[in-house]
């Protein structure tokens, strides 16, 4: 079965119902038979940008403790590999949610990554792909 990797950026989407992918993610989101998994950096771009939206951090919390959304990826094990990540696309520029959500992806065989963002020359290396 295929991992998925969620970004912030559906996550706020599916999450704030004014916003304009709303119905496109909850629509993805319904197709979901497993977990997706995250990084706590795209976690924290995602609380950030739930922060003025009412109940918006407790539902992404609510998505967690359920086990909706699992943050899966330990950065001080995999900084070595973040870091020639970020530093090989530095003229992109990578951020760092980025480039932990492009190491989970090379970490797990087989997986796609679920996101708004156009990373598809990030994802292009790992031979992934995106939702969009």
């Amino acid at each position: 079965m295929e991992t998925v990797i969620v970004d912030a950026g559906p996550l706020v989407a599916y999450l704030k119902k004014e916003d304009e992918d709303h119905a496109w993610a909850v629509a993805q989101f319904q197709k979901f038979l497993t977990p997706m998994l995250t990084c706590e950096a795209a976690l924290s771009e995602a609380a950030f940008l739930l922060d003025k939206t009412n109940g918006g951090i407790r539902q992404l919390l609510t998505l967690m403790e359920r086990g909706l959304v699992i943050p899966a990826f330990d950065l001080h094990k995999e900084l070595p590999s973040v870091s020639r990540l970020m530093l090989h696309y530095e003229n992109v520029p990578m951020s760092l949610a980025d480039a932990c959500l492009v190491r989970m992806a090379e970490l797990h065989s087989k997986s796609s990554i679920f996101t708004l963002a156009r990373i598809s020359g990030f994802i292009g290396r790992t031979g992934r792909k995106q939702f969009l």
